[in-house]
């Protein structure tokens, strides 16, 4: 007789890849709140989800059944940023908690990112088309009203005219050479960004954290799923490899960097990262005895 049957339960980083396999139904709220279970292993992702539908629930009971949109509107930013209290964290912007939805519903601290993801899920619920905006250098999420667009700055629930947008580019452009007759118009960069694309810089803002510590563990715990995520994204494979080596894994480092390589083309950084990779397979090498 057989003995009985023992099931692993899945890895945070295997449920990772499930909830990011597929663009059509990846789910951008529970892919960005299981972010936070690297940090935190017996995170419950769906109390995450649950605590976030009940204050969508006390929001849809407040709104009349027959409010138009930007009565609608006018709820959300009142229960949002004058009731709840959500608003960014100004005096540690750069503390990795502020990447992590469920301590941002607990805090009601966090950076544009994760705040507009809390935003624009409760938007969804009461009705409103919401998007979030990967603007350069600050995440903003744009609403469609019958009457044209708005978008919102979920830092400081400010409505942001195209002027006061048009000032935000200038520093981007003027760095770039778009300003003159290379100008690139306002709305180019006010294009919706996709629930893959807003994992993937929620994790890179980790990622640039935890490099800058040199907090190398964790660093490759971000690593790990920005390549299960953006796997054609070979820089993060360059990435994964040298922190595979920062962490004395000279096998993996090797297949990394070998991997990017056979794909970066003429990247700018080509002859540095042969240079590393002969120095790894070198010091990998058998000793003659």
């Amino acid at each position: 007789m057989s003995g009985p049957l023992h099931f692993e339960a899945p890895s945070a980083l295997d449920y990772f890849t499930s909830l990011v396999a597929d663009d059509a139904s990846l789910p951008l709220v529970e892919a960005a709140a299981a972010i936070a279970q690297d940090e935190y292993p017996g995170l419950d992702t769906q109390a995450v989800l649950a605590e976030i539908d009940a204050l969508a629930d006390r929001l849809k009971r407040r709104i009349p059944a027959d409010a138009v949109p930007v009565q609608r509107l006018r709820w959300l930013n009142r229960f949002f940023f004058q009731e709840l209290g959500f608003g960014g964290n100004v005096n540690n912007y750069y503390d990795p908690g502020n990447s992590y939805l469920h301590l941002v519903l607990s805090t009601r601290r966090g950076i544009p990112i994760t705040l507009a993801v809390l935003y624009i899920e409760l938007a969804t619920q009461v009705g409103l088309t919401a998007r979030g905006v990967s603007f350069p250098g600050h995440f903003l999420v744009k609403l469609k009203m019958p009457q044209g667009e708005v978008v919102i700055d979920p830092f400081t629930g400010h409505s942001l005219s195209r002027e006061e947008l048009d000032d935000l580019l200038l520093p981007y452009k003027r760095n770039r050479g778009l300003l003159g007759e290379f100008d690139a118009p306002l709305g180019l960069f006010l294009q919706a960004a996709q629930p893959r694309d807003v994992v993937a810089r929620m994790l890179r803002n980790l990622k640039e954290i935890h490099r800058s510590a040199e907090d190398w563990p964790r660093l490759m715990a971000v690593l790990q799923r920005l390549v299960v995520l953006l796997p054609q994204a070979w820089e993060e494979r360059r990435d994964r490899g040298l922190t595979y080596a920062e962490l004395g894994q000279e096998a993996a480092a090797v297949g990394d960097l070998a991997d990017y390589l056979e794909h970066a083309g003429d990247a700018q950084d080509r002859q540095a990262i042969t240079a590393r990779l002969s120095e790894l397979r070198r010091r990998g090498a058998p000793r003659l005895h």
